[in-house]
C-alpha cells in the first residue's frame, strides 16, 4: 500500500498582486506618511491589497471595510493614482472607489473581513484586522487605553 501525503496548500500573499517594485515603493510611502516602521508598512500593505482584491471581485464593497490599521494601505495606493487606476482595470475591469461608509468598524465586521480574504485563499495577519479596543493581547497594537 502506498501512502500519499498531501502537500499544503501555498497561500496567496497580498504582495503578489503588484510588482516587487511597486509593492516596495508602496511600503516605503506608507512608512513615511503614516510613521510606521517599513516592516509594519509592508504588512499593512499585503493585507489591504489582499482586501482591495477581495472587494474589487466581490463587488461587496458596501458591506466591506478595511480594519483601522489597513486603511492607510488603501489610501497609500489610492494615493498612487495612475498605478491604482491601472491596477484596478487590470484586476476587475474597473476602478474602485474609496467611497468611505458610515459603518463602524466593529469586531465582528473585522473577523469577517479576515474570513472572506482568508476564503479567497490569502494569508491572513489577524491581528491586523484585529480591534485595539477589544484589549486581548494578541491583537493589541499599543493603540488602545488598555494597551
Amino acid at each position: 500500500m502506498t501512502t500519499m501525503i498531501e502537500s499544503p496548500v501555498a497561500l496567496r500573499h497580498g504582495r503578489d498582486l503588484v510588482s516587487p517594485e511597486l509593492f516596495e515603493t508602496l511600503s516605503a510611502f506608507c512608512a513615511d506618511e503614516y510613521g510606521h516602521e517599513l516592516s509594519m508598512a509592508r504588512r499593512i500593505m499585503g493585507e489591504a491589497l489582499a482586501f482591495l482584491w477581495v472587494m474589487g471581485t466581490t463587488g461587496k464593497g458596501d458591506v466591506m471595510a478595511p480594519s483601522t490599521i489597513v486603511d492607510p494601505g488603501w489610501h497609500t495606493f489610492a494615493l498612487h493614482s495612475k498605478e491604482y487606476a491601472e491596477w484596478c482595470d487590470q484586476q476587475f475591469g474597473y476602478f474602485l472607489h474609496h467611497a468611505p461608509n458610515s459603518k463602524t468598524r466593529t469586531k465582528d465586521l473585522m473577523l469577517s473581513m479576515a474570513d472572506e480574504i482568508r476564503a479567497a485563499g490569502f494569508d491572513v495577519d489577524q491581528r491586523m484586522w484585529a480591534k485595539a479596543a477589544d484589549c486581548n493581547s494578541p491583537a493589541c497594537r499599543g493603540d488602545g487605553p488598555c494597551c
